[in-house]
């Protein structure tokens, strides 16, 4: 999995409570969106969990980057904007699942491993 977070605390806090839920390895971690595209294109993850806003390249455009290139990447929004605008924005852009920050962990886990997620 590759996490994708503007603040370095989420990510932090994400790889923590990832790695105590176990099933998940975190490949990598991006602090924007330019950043993730490149990462995924070269790590190659089952998974990318990814903000929405972030400055510079934005997680959706990110997402359309990283469907193109590797179209059974699951891409999955963790994100404070829970309004049916963004959901739909973050579906066209690719995204496979979406979850408000601040949901529970099963809720999260759920989306991560809906498709057997291995890394």
């Amino acid at each position: 999995m590759l996490l994708v977070d503007d603040v370095p605390q989420v990510r932090r806090e994400l790889r923590t409570a990832l790695s105590l839920t176990g099933g998940v390895q975190v490949v990598g971690e991006a602090a924007d969106g330019r950043q993730a595209a490149d990462l995924a294109e070269r790590l190659e993850p089952d998974v990318v969990l990814m903000d929405l806003e972030m400055p510079g390249m934005d997680g959706f455009e990110a997402a359309a980057l990283i469907k193109a290139a590797s179209p059974t990447c699951r891409l999955v929004a963790l994100t404070i904007h829970a309004g049916a605008d963004e959901r739909q924005r973050a579906q066209a852009a690719g995204f496979d699942a979406f979850v408000v920050k601040g949901a529970s962990m099963l809720t999260l886990m759920l989306a991560i491993h809906t498709q057997g997620v291995s890394r």
